[in-house]
């Protein structure tokens, strides 16, 4: 994943790289494989800082939580590899490999994995499930790296103006499905119409400019960029 960051970074546009699944020490060493090919160009990052969720807070047990997996589910994977020549073998695992992502959303999680984003020269980072946590923002700004938050309806783009993101990423259903339903091109007009008076401008179906045109948040005033993107 940091190879492909960093081919997007050198080809002239702005490389993200998703951090979601990974510890503080992996995710240190990608981004610093990064700086290492880049040569000073823009890139971003984006770990998952989620608002809310389900038993948030709770001290659950990893093995509660891969009980939790259906038996049914279980099975229907390993049909589905089968059929197609491959031999799932023992899953469980990986499974629990899979758990990192629990921790890095709870709220000690996310401060590792933001300490070691903002130990590094990032020009973004985003979020993409829900506001970004005030910590995040707050960093942000101080650091002078652009804060982007994912929407998939008008009413997120107006909470994410309303939180002071600097970037609004409008996400279409077909581009993953993270932040609805609403297809891209129903939504980029959408999200246009809602930010309409807060000087918010989109850059449609464009995940960042070019890294040319690239301007750091502290040179754009009272404007807040937006982005537009399918994927």
């Amino acid at each position: 994943m940091s190879r492909c960051g960093a081919a997007v970074t050198n080809a002239g546009g702005m490389g993200i790289f998703g951090a979601a699944m990974m510890s503080p020490e992996e995710l240190e060493e990608e981004l610093a494989w990064i700086d290492a090919h880049v040569h000073g160009r823009p890139y971003g990052v984006d770990p998952i800082v989620p608002n809310k969720f389900e038993a948030k807070g709770e001290g659950i047990a990893d093995a509660q939580i891969l009980a939790m997996v259906p038996e049914g589910h279980k099975s229907f994977a390993n049909e589905v590899m089968q059929a197609h020549g491959v031999e799932p073998g023992d899953l469980e695992p990986q499974r629990a490999d899979r758990l990192v992502f629990r921790e890095n959303i709870s709220a000690e999680g996310a401060r590792r994995a933001l300490d070691v984003a903002f130990s590094h020269p990032i020009a973004l980072i985003a979020n993409a499930l829900g506001l970004p946590p005030q910590d995040m923002l707050e960093r942000g700004k101080a650091q002078g790296v652009a804060v982007a938050g994912l929407v998939g309806t008008a009413e997120h783009a107006r909470a994410q103006v309303a939180a002071g993101v600097g970037v609004i990423v409008a996400a279409g259903g077909e581009a993953g499905g993270h932040t609805g339903e609403i297809s891209t091109m129903v939504l980029v007009p959408e999200v246009v119409q809602a930010i309409a008076g807060s000087q918010v401008r989109c850059w449609p179906r464009a995940a960042l400019p070019p890294a040319h045109r690239w301007r750091p948040p502290w040179r754009w005033g009272r404007r807040v960029p937006g982005v537009a993107r399918s994927g």
